[in-house]
């Protein structure tokens, strides 16, 4: 008895789909929950799993057509199917057994899966593998990097043994689950190649130092963030000191190469009609990452989308200045974290969003979502790009939750550590350029949101106070905002509450 398979619900709004891709093909054997194909709406994209275990016997919608809720899109059969995985799975390692006979009889077949990517994220590219077949591999040893929109997802050894065959080369294209390579788990010592390796012993035989001396071999692989992050920042590998395994680059180095006075910023890239051979010759062409595509797309789309359109104030900052001076070393003693800045700024946003709740806001084809919590987007740099980690229903929270979570947050996003739940259902954003020394900017739109603030450099200047000129720290604020939902007197309102919350931050706690 055939089982249908047939396009899901997509949403309140959303009424049909296309079909993106199809992972399995007619006559594979599909499992219970299989991921079958991928539907793409105009806010999402969708998951199909197989609703029931057999044989995929039909395709009835191909890749790229448009589909209706409820469509029939395949047929699954009963049967077993093709037996291609289950028999890679259980052959025995016969033919390169023979460097095992100390440790195990037989070296037993492991695949090396893609890990999940997050609840929107169906694919990935494969960045670096840091093995080759035949290398001797430790469990939870790092085997790849996997890139994806949003983060970089590191792939561990799922047992010891020795690296057999890479199926998914660098740069191939992946979908969640999918075979990247397979593991003679058991199996010692890597008999293939070993002179390529500067040392001939596992990872775990050698703790001390791999690299005598500052030289990287050529076969070392650099570290992934650690190739972004030097592409970033303009740097060449002969100007980065590695200290990882056998000389290999890692994050931090290349941030400590950073903030030494060399460092030289990195160069933006512009198409251009012509380009003289002698220009060209001194010129280096590099593929974007796919985080830094999504980056521009995104932007790229707000400013298509949104009536965008930026309002200017400025506030003092001597009163916060004075207040964090006076608590401060009370305030890290008993929170254990510092007081920034920052907290006081998310404290007066949610304070301004209570009062004016269309920027907190969104649309949604004809109909506006008013939200009732503040989840706060706050925007960080980190060598790869900007990130926007979330601090969810930040107006519950305290000054010393909030620090906590803001520097918990930028250290996981610096790390490239962030996770997909972590980045996504903002509701506001606050975007802190002043830390690079900006004075002023109009910053764009995180969609589907409807404001987001800008902080700028704080910078004495000469005001006139009770008909005094005085020297005041100031800084300007920028709320750039979607006319659409967000009327001018909104906007200035909530610029205006947020200055004054921020000049007399009494009235944060008065709720004034």
């Amino acid at each position: 008895m055939a089982t249908e398979v047939r396009v899901p619900t997509l949403g309140e709004s959303v009424s049909e789909a296309t079909v993106a891709t199809w992972f399995k093909k007619v006559g594979d054997a599909v499992a219970q929950d299989e991921m079958l194909c991928e539907l793409e709406t105009d806010k999402v994209t969708v998951e199909v799993p197989a609703p029931a275990a057999g044989t995929l016997t039909e395709i009835v919608a191909a890749e790229g057509e448009t589909v209706g809720v409820d469509a029939l899109l395949a047929q699954i059969g009963e049967g077993a199917g093709k037996p291609a995985e289950p028999a890679a799975e259980k052959a025995p390692a016969k033919t390169e057994d023979t460097g095992a006979a100390a440790g195990s009889n037989e070296a037993k077949m492991v695949d090396v899966m893609v890990p999940a990517l997050g609840e929107s994220v169906s694919e990935a590219t494969v960045a670096t593998w840091f093995k080759k077949p035949g290398d001797t591999v430790a469990q939870d040893e790092m085997l790849c990097e996997l890139e994806t929109d949003k983060v970089s997802v590191e792939v561990p050894s799922p047992a010891a043994g020795v690296l057999g065959e890479i199926i998914a080369k660098e740069g191939d294209t992946v979908p969640a689950g999918a075979k990247l390579a397979v593991l003679q788990a058991g199996a010692a010592g890597a008999v293939a190649a070993p002179s390529q390796d500067a040392s001939s012993s596992p990872k775990s035989s050698a703790p001390g130092n791999d690299a005598p001396a500052g030289t990287q071999s050529k076969s070392v692989e650099d570290a992934p963030a650690a190739k972004k992050a030097m592409a970033e920042a303009g740097l060449s590998r002969d100007q980065v000191q590695g200290s990882g395994r056998d000389g290999r680059v890692m994050k931090e180095d290349v941030l400590k190469a950073m903030n030494a006075p060399k460092a030289a910023p990195a160069a933006a890239s512009a198409p251009r009609a012509a380009v003289p051979a002698d220009d060209a010759s001194r010129e280096e062409r590099v593929k974007m990452t796919r985080l830094r595509q999504t980056i521009a797309r995104r932007l790229k789309e707000a400013q298509n989308t949104a009536a965008m359109l930026t309002t200017y104030n400025e506030v003092d900052m001597s009163a916060i200045m004075a207040l964090r001076s006076e608590y401060k070393d009370v305030f890290e003693k008993k929170h254990k974290t510092k007081l920034g800045f920052m907290s006081f700024f998310v404290k007066a946003c949610c304070h301004a969003l209570k009062e004016v709740p269309d920027v907190n806001a969104e649309i949604d084809g004809t109909d506006v979502i008013y939200k009732n919590y503040v989840h706060m987007g706050v925007a960080v740099g980190t060598p790869s790009g900007l990130v926007v980690p979330v601090v969810r229903d930040a107006d519950r929270m305290s000054f010393a939750e909030i620090e906590k979570k803001i520097a918990e947050l930028g250290a996981r996003g610096r790390d490239g550590k962030l996770s997909m739940a972590e980045m996504q259902g903002g509701s506001f954003t606050i975007s802190n350029g002043g830390v690079y020394g900006s004075l002023m900017s109009s910053p764009i739109l995180n969609p589907p949101q409807s404001g987001i603030l800008g902080m700028h450099k704080i910078q004495e200047r000469p005001m006139v106070v009770n008909g005094q000129i005085v020297i005041r720290p100031m800084m300007y604020l920028a709320l750039s905002y979607d006319h659409r939902i967000v009327d001018g007197k909104g906007a200035v309102t909530f610029l205006v509450r947020v200055k004054e919350a921020l000049e007399d931050p009494r009235r944060l706690l008065m709720d004034l």
